[in-house]
């Protein structure tokens, strides 16, 4: 094989451990700091969640603009200088000992996170070959998989040996580590270059309008998966199950791992139909079996059903929302889709810790199986309008 056909050069394993590091950093801290402040700060389930949202808000916010950002400085001056700010940010954790301090902080390294993801992506698809670009970018998509498993499995195993101090510490100097990995791409010379001039800026420039629909359709299914991201290890401590909420994810993972490779490719053969309707019906039942845990095994007979589930809905979304919208605008409805996406888990993780602090844990997880229903139902009729002027097409 020639070098010019090769995915794993070192560039491509760099830029692949600065995304795996990065995002492990942002799952483990989510899964941990709504403890923190519960039982740390003496916060309430609503705070908990609100130090998530204060991230993916600040990310969402800089998401708007972080491609044009990244014309302007280019492609590997801002990933390295994101990067550099993320690892900063990460050291102030351990002197933070108030809510609103670590809130402010949170929201803070949310615009670096924002700028990052932003960048890893763009700067994955230049360095792929065009010709093996399918199959490398699925690689990739691999490094944020694994972080969904690692980072909570880190951070719940840590905490039950130390303190949230030296967990603070442990993630900072691995964000060394991804500044490191982040300095060792090599991008493109064509796709590196900054932008030049100036151009009147349109709302395009921003979203892609056609994947706005089956976006916001996901961002209910987000919505619900904010409930388990950000509150199973505070449920599972309520239930006397900590040691066995670490384990929640390692489960989730290797069934959202092992099932992909059936359902991506039986979305391509049967459509997203065939794949998207049973799954969102498997995290129902996930998230009602979650309602009903009271033992080890139960808790992760619900991680297998939601690995199941959630785990091919979101890239099944993804790929109909850039399907929806014109071949070169993909980036674009890339963008559109992650912005609502992350807008379902920001207000689901704030508005869940009101809702648990009312009702409890049990009957949060079945509102949010309601929620799922809803999605279910509106992406059937999403799905019914869209074929409807393929099969018009075809027997015209």
């Amino acid at each position: 094989m020639s070098q010019e056909q090769k995915i794993w050069t070192k560039s491509f394993i760099s830029i692949s451990m600065t995304q795996f590091l990065i995002f492990m950093s942002f799952y483990a801290l989510m899964t941990t700091l709504p403890i923190y402040v519960i039982d740390n700060l003496g916060g309430t389930e609503a705070e908990g969640g609100l130090v998530v949202t204060a991230m993916l808000l600040a990310a969402i916010i800089v998401r708007l603009f972080s491609a044009k950002l990244l014309d302007k400085t280019g492609k590997k001056m801002g990933l390295v200088v994101s990067v550099a700010s993320f690892a900063v940010t990460s050291f102030l954790y351990p002197v933070i000992d108030a809510f609103m301090s670590l809130l402010a902080l949170r929201f803070f390294h949310g615009l670096s996170f924002g700028v990052i993801t932003t960048a890893t992506g763009a700067i994955a698809a230049d360095i792929i070959p065009p010709s093996r670009r399918g199959a490398g970018l699925g690689y990739f998509a691999m490094a944020m998989n694994l972080a969904v498993v690692v980072g909570p499995f880190i951070g719940l195993t840590v905490l039950q040996f130390t303190s949230f101090q030296n967990l603070f510490i442990i993630l900072a100097v691995l964000m060394i580590v991804a500044v490191i990995n982040s300095i060792m791409v090599q991008v493109p010379r064509g796709a590196n270059a900054p932008e030049k001039g100036k151009r009147k800026l349109t709302i395009h420039d921003f979203i892609e309008t056609k994947a706005i629909t089956i976006a916001l359709i996901c961002s209910l299914v987000s919505l619900a998966y904010a409930s388990v991201m950000s509150f199973i290890s505070v449920y599972a401590n309520t239930l006397g199950l900590a040691s066995t909420a670490s384990y929640f994810f390692v489960v989730f993972a290797a069934v959202m791992l092992l099932s992909r490779p059936y359902f991506g490719r039986s979305f391509d053969s049967k459509g997203p139909k065939f794949v998207i309707f049973p799954c969102l019906i498997m995290f129902t039942m996930g998230l009602i079996a979650l309602s009903l845990t009271n033992s080890p095994w139960m808790l992760l007979l619900s991680a297998v059903l939601i690995g199941l589930g959630y785990g091919t809905i979101l890239p099944s979304f993804q790929t109909m929302a850039i399907q929806a919208s014109p071949k070169n605008r993909s980036s674009h409805a890339t963008s559109t889709f992650f912005i609502l996406y992350d807008s379902g888990i920001a207000i689901g993780s704030f508005i869940w810790g009101i809702v648990a602090s009312g009702v409890g844990y049990a009957n949060l997880y079945l509102v949010c199986a309601v929620i799922v229903i809803v999605a279910l139902a509106l992406f059937n009729l999403y799905h019914s309008r869209a074929i409807k002027p393929k099969a018009k097409q075809e027997t015209a």
